[in-house]
Formats: structure tokens, sequence, C-alpha cells
């Protein structure tokens, strides 16, 4: 999951270097790993290539290459793995299990959408070696205070610009260091940097003077003046300073006092200075740079909110095509892509099932060249991951497209492969008047599909085991290019279902959407609809307030167009806004709309369920996204953000000498007027450390659905802006005062330790 990470401080006083690679050269394991070892890169059955993998003297770095292959080589970071997986544990390895035993076999997960890293070695104990060593290597990684985070952030530059690797670095070098770092620095200022740092004369830097030149780089003025601000004596903070500046610019109110002196324990790194319950100016900059000083209140991280309410007055974090890792035309279909879902907090899936040729069904994009994944593993998958992250409600969302009889074998594997997690009856054996909760639900997956009848005739055994196929088909997907029949044919068409797979819908029966009045006068609380975004959007326009008190009842899924092949994804804001549930995204897509799904359901503990705004959980809510000021306790917010400055931009044009200008987006996503952005100016030639000092003002009239989206963006002036980072959160989410914005990839993960660090300020409207 993708929580903040703590980033690194840039301004400690004493940097205690450990002797390089103490701890890993102690393990037999990571010893190994650092000899290195030729171990098989698998692809595919077909694929399977010898390559020479080392551990780097960092003990973070794995370094890998062909032994035919002159000069080229690759790396990856220990920090970029999420887990190490024993023997056949992927797609790929299974498809070799016969040809490799299981000792010999472990893949490697990383974090985000990057693919897995799938290795045979030659022997059991070379595979326990790699695999216990870069487990312990995690461990440490995921371990390390700020202190150790700093170590290793400095050592690591020295290693990167010691081409020659002598312990020692130049003049020229330490030129290229800079540009390495993303900073344009005045040549007669470095030189005079690292003059002070050259104690010795000699005309080269060891790690210790690397260290002093490093810190003398990264004095941050901006964060100096804040400090200054507040200390009486310019030095340090004295516990009353610095429970006065958490109480007027942090917003802390009556909790400063105590917050203080917490602080001083955890950030100061001196220990004269913790006794005598002061904070200087290196613990002041480590706070503001930790969890504690970031714009997310770290305390929504936590699940915090009420999950004993009906199903319905919830958003669900939701997957469409969710097999796909790639386009819908001749994209990959995957358990990988599930398990990837799973991670990331997804808590409904979509399955589509059509008939195998040897009596199996298979998922796969209906008449497409997508590649086929048998139903039975998926499920299988599900019984494994559904709860890793999250142990609220899995529903899984089945476009059926197979004949009786492979329904009935789908309603065997559900039963068989997920035992007591298959809800397979109402929770207390009485027909509901309204949804259970996510509490109640807990551990349980959920069936949303057609269902012969409701809950009220399950006994009911003189009913046909006939359907009816509507127009969008309840469950289908009327704008999809490849549908078998146009819309107008499938109107009045019945499609039979197996009565063993229509027993284990419950909660979720997919029906056609009859209208507004009908829902309100007909439905049951257990009937769903699903929507295109076309149909789902025009709806949301003619309709609003209908819309939000309907989904207050009833739960109801959107779903991207057909038309969209390549996995793009809609904006899933404009569905929240009129209270839709199941807004499913392309989850294999990175971009703009999953940064607003990630932002959505960072808090509440990543469990993938977050509650409703009050107006849009109430039956009879006037609430209209068009009008948010006609509601009741109509409350808009001001947000002010002052973006001070920019911290350790990682590079996006990789050729030597290149160095960004960087500009920040502030973007507010939410009800239509919410809907704006405004942005800085760009600074020229440095991503090192850019302070803009620019002031960026919002008034939002639903501050309750909106998200705040923090973008920094490469200027360019012939072509479009380069990508650099973004953040994402909820506007209730928003700590207020001197924060760091901790961002994040285009895939969603982290990468410390660049920040945008801001002074933010909520107010009502008055």
């Amino acid at each position: 999951m993708f929580l903040l990470q703590e980033n690194i401080p840039t301004h400690v006083p004493e940097i205690k270097m450990e002797p390089e690679g103490s701890y890993v050269q102690d393990d037999p394991h990571v010893r190994l790993m650092m000899a290195g070892s030729t171990l098989r890169k698998v692809k595919s059955r077909s694929w399977k290539k010898q390559r020479h993998f080392r551990l780097l003297e960092d003990g973070l770095t794995i370094w890998y290459k062909s032994r035919w292959a002159g000069k080229g080589h690759s790396t990856f970071s220990v920090m970029d793995v999420e887990v190490v997986r024993e023997g056949h544990q992927s797609e790929v390895m299974l498809s070799i299990a016969e040809e490799f035993p299981a000792e010999l076999c472990f893949t490697l997960v990383f974090h985000g959408r990057q693919g897995n890293l799938d290795l045979v070695a030659d022997s059991p104990e070379e595979a326990q070696a790699w695999i216990q060593g870069v487990r312990k290597l995690i461990h440490k990684a995921q371990t390390m205070d700020e202190q150790e985070r700093q170590d290793q952030w400095v050592r690591d530059w020295f290693q990167k610009a010691d081409k020659n690797k002598d312990g020692k670095m130049n003049f020229k070098e330490v030129k290229k260091l800079l540009k390495m770092m993303n900073v344009e620095m005045n040549e007669d200022n470095a030189l005079h940097l690292f003059t002070m740092a050259d104690k010795c004369e000699s005309g080269s830097l060891e790690i210790e003077q690397f260290v002093h030149f490093y810190q003398m780089l990264t004095q941050r003025d901006e964060v100096w003046k804040v400090f200054q601000d507040y200390s009486g004596d310019g030095e340090r903070l004295t516990l009353e300073e610095l429970e006065t500046f958490l109480r007027l610019e942090q917003g802390e109110g009556d909790q400063s006092s105590q917050h203080a002196q917490q602080l001083i324990q955890r950030y100061e790194p001196s220990e004269t200075a913790v006794k005598e319950s002061s904070m200087s100016l290196e613990g002041f900059q480590m706070y503001l740079c930790s969890q504690e000083g970031s714009v997310f209140n770290p305390a929504l991280l936590e699940l915090q909110q009420d999950m004993n309410q009906p199903l319905s007055h919830y958003f669900i974090s939701s997957s469409h095509n969710t097999y796909l890792l790639e386009d819908q035309l001749r994209g990959q279909s995957s358990l990988e892509a599930y398990i990837q879902a799973l991670k990331r907090g997804c808590r409904c899936v979509e399955v589509d099932c059509w008939d195998g040729s040897d009596g199996e069904p298979v998922v796969y994009h209906g008449h497409t060249l997508t590649s086929k994944i048998l139903f039975r593993d998926i499920i299988s998958t599900l019984k494994e991951y559904a709860f890793k992250v999250s142990d609220f409600p899995v529903i899984v969302s089945l476009e059926n497209h197979c004949g009786v009889e492979q329904q009935t074998v789908m309603a065997t594997h559900l039963r068989q492969i997920l035992g007591e997690m298959l809800l397979t009856a109402p929770l207390d054996g009485q027909i509901p008047h309204m949804l259970p909760s996510p509490q109640e639900l807990r551990g349980k997956i959920l069936l949303k599909a057609k269902k012969i009848g409701g809950l009220e005739t399950h006994l009911d055994e003189t009913l046909t085991d006939e359907v009816s196929d509507e127009d969008e088909t309840a469950n289908g997907d009327a704008e999809s290019p490849s549908a078998e029949d146009p819309p107008a044919e499938t109107t009045n068409k019945k499609s039979k279902l197996s009565r063993e797979l229509s027993d284990l819908v419950v909660y979720c029966k997919s029906v056609h959407f009859h209208g507004f009045e009908h829902a309100r006068s007909q439905a049951k609380c257990y009937e769903m609809s699903s929507f295109s975004e076309s149909k789902a959007k025009k709806l949301a326009k003619d309709a609003g307030s209908e819309f939000v008190r309907c989904n207050a009842r009833q739960l109801c899924r959107t779903y991207p167009s057909g038309l969209r092949t390549d996995s793009s994804n809609y904006n899933p804001q404009d569905m929240w806004n009129v209270g839709c549930q199941i807004v499913a995204l392309n989850f294999q897509t990175a971009g703009l709309e999953m940064d607003l799904n990630d932002g959505r359901f960072r808090q509440n503990g990543c469990c993938g369920y977050v509650l409703k705004p009050d107006f849009m959980r109430d039956a009879d809510s006037s609430f209209s996204p068009d009008r948010p000021e006609d509601r009741p306790g109509y409350k808009p917010a001001r947000l002010s953000i002052q973006v001070i400055s920019a911290q350790q931009l990682p590079k996006v044009n990789q050729k030597e000498g290149s160095i960004v200008d960087p500009l920040v987006r502030v973007e507010i996503y939410g009800v239509p007027q919410d809907q704006t952005k405004e942005e800085t100016g760009h600074i020229n030639n440095n991503g090192f450390n850019p302070v803009w000092n620019e002031t960026l003002n919002f008034i939002v009239h639903s501050p309750e659905l909106a998200l705040v989206r923090f973008v920094v963006e490469d200027h360019d002036k012939t072509s479009r802006n380069d990508f650099i980072g973004q953040f994402t959160l909820p506007f209730t989410c928003i700590q207020p005062g001197y924060r760091h914005i901790h961002l994040l990839s285009k895939d969603g993960t982290a990468i410390p330790p660049s920040s945008v660090f801001v002074n933010v300020s909520v107010s009502e409207l008055t």
C-alpha cells in the first residue's frame, strides 16, 4: 500500500558513518550475494537466460548483467523490492515447475506496477542465500531510523560520484555529482564549498569531508527563517517556544504542550538539547521532514472511521477488467493483476468468464486477443490475497458469458476453494431491509452477479432459470466495440442461469436500472445496477440529487467505456460526487485517475472503504453536486497554500548536464464548482533546492468531497511539461501549517527524499 513514507532530513550536525557495509558483511547469506552468483532469469517457458547477479558494497543495490553483453548491465535497489516469494509462486514459475524444482526457484516482487523478477539458482543453498539475504536487506531498509536513512543517502551519493572507486572525490567528480543531484551551481561557489570541506588541502574529499560538503550544500535557509521567527536566541527552540510554534503555526491548540516534548524526544539529535528540553535547527528540520510534519494528518492514516453503517454508505475501492496487465485488445491476462489490485487496497474485482474448451471456465476480455487464465486459478488467488492488506469484504463482480454447465463448475469452484470465506446466505437468515456493514462482513467474499428471483424467493423451486438480458444487460458493457450482439438485439433476450451459481448471490444482485422512480418504490436494498461512464454522467447531470438519494440505499457500479481499449480511465470524482460506491477503474493504468483513487483511499487504514459524507448517506438528502450551497450545513472553506520550496527532485531527462526547471501546480477535484487549478512560475535549472515563495488561493464549496493534488513538473517552452512527481489527498486530511509533501512517482510509489515544502492555511469562508 501507499502510505506516506518519512522523508530523509537534509540537515544533520553529525553523521556517524558506519564502516562500509558493516551490517551486511556480518551475514553469510549477504556475503554470498556480494560475492555474486549466476542465476537464470526467466520470463516465460521459452525465455530463460543466465545472468550474473551481485550485491554492491552499499548493501542496497543489486547489479546484474549477461556474461556476453560487454559493458551493458542493469541495477535495482532492494528498497524497490516488496517481498520475496519462494518456489513456484508466480505464473512464470508455475509454467516451468516440471523443469526446475521449487527449492531452486524464487520471485522478487517489486512495489508499484513493475513486473516480477523470476530467478532460478543452481543449488537449493544458493537459492536460500538469495531468498534470506534479500529478506534481511528489505527488513534493514524498512527499519532504518532517520539517522540511518541519512547515512545511507549520503553514502549512496558518494559512491555514485566516486567513478574511479578510490574512496576520494576530486573537484571534477564533485561537479559531476552536482549535475547528478539535479543542481546547477556557480562553479566558483561550488569550488568555495569544496575548499572549505577539504580540510587536509589534498585536492580531494574523503567520505567524512564529503559529509561536511553535503551539509553545507543542503543548508535550507527557508527552514532556518521559520526557526528564527520562534527562537529567542537563534540557536535553539525552548520547550515553550516550540509549543508556541505548534499552537500558532501548526494549529495544534491544547495538545501542543505534550506534543512539543514528544517531538524533542523523537527528532532532536543532540542529547544535551534533549536533557534541556530544547530543539536545535537540525531537530526542527528532522521533525518538519518526518511523517508528523507531513501535509497528510497521520491520525487519519489509521483505521478510524465508523465501519458499522450499511455498505451503500461507503466509497469502495474498485477495479475494472482486473485480470488485465495492459490494454484490452492484446494485453496479457494475469493472476498477478489481481494480486497487485488487492495489494493496493482494492475491494471489488472483476471477472469476465467464458466457456473453456475443456469444460473449465476461462477469464479474458471476450472477442479480443487478450490471453486466457483459468477461473479456478483466480479464485485460488483471491483466497490467498483477498485479506492480506484489509479484512473488510471483497466483492467479486462476475461478468458471466458461460453456458449453464460451466456456470455450475464456477459455483463448485467458488464453494470448494473459498469455503467459509464465501458468503452464501443472509447473515442472520432474514430478508434485509438495509445492507449489512463492512464490519459485519469482515473476512467475507461476496458475489455480484445476476440471480434467479430474489432473496424472498430463494426456496421457490417453481421459478424458471431464465433471467432477462435487458439492453445494458445489468452486468455487461453496452459501449464495448467487441460486444457479441448490438444492444438493440439484446433488449428482450433471455439467458439461462445455473441455479447453483444464482444461489451464491446474496447482497449484490445485478439488475437493470429502470429509473429512479422505480428504484425508490420497487427496488430491494440488495439489488444493484451497473452504469457505463457515459450513462452515469448523463444521470448525474440530469438528476444529480436523485442519484445521491438512490445511492444512499443501494449499491451501484460504474465502469469505463468499452471504447477505452487502451485501458485508460475516466475521472472517478464525477461518480463520487453523486455517491456511486463502486467506481471501477483500470488499476493497471497509472495517471491522474489512479492518483485520485489512491488519494481517496489512502485514509482510514488503506482498508478500501471510506465513509461517504453524512449528506450522501441520507435517503432524503437534498444535496446536488451542481448546487452544493443549497444543502443544510453548507460550509465552504478557504484554502491558502504558500509553495515555499522543493528538495531533491528526481531528474526526468537522464541526458548528462540536463537539469529540471520545476513548477508546482495545485489541483482541486470535487463538485463542478470546485474543479480548479493554480500553479507557480518555474525555476530555471534547479531540481535540488528551488525556492518559489508563491501563494495559491482556493475556495472549496464541498470540502467533504474534495481532493487536493500537488503536481511538480519540468517546465518546457516548446513541448508538454514532463511529470516529476505528485501527491494527492482528501481535503479533510490536510494538516495546516508548515508541511512537507512527500512526492510519489507516476506509478504511485515513494521517491524519497523528494518533497515540496509548503505553508497551508484552512479557514471557513465567511
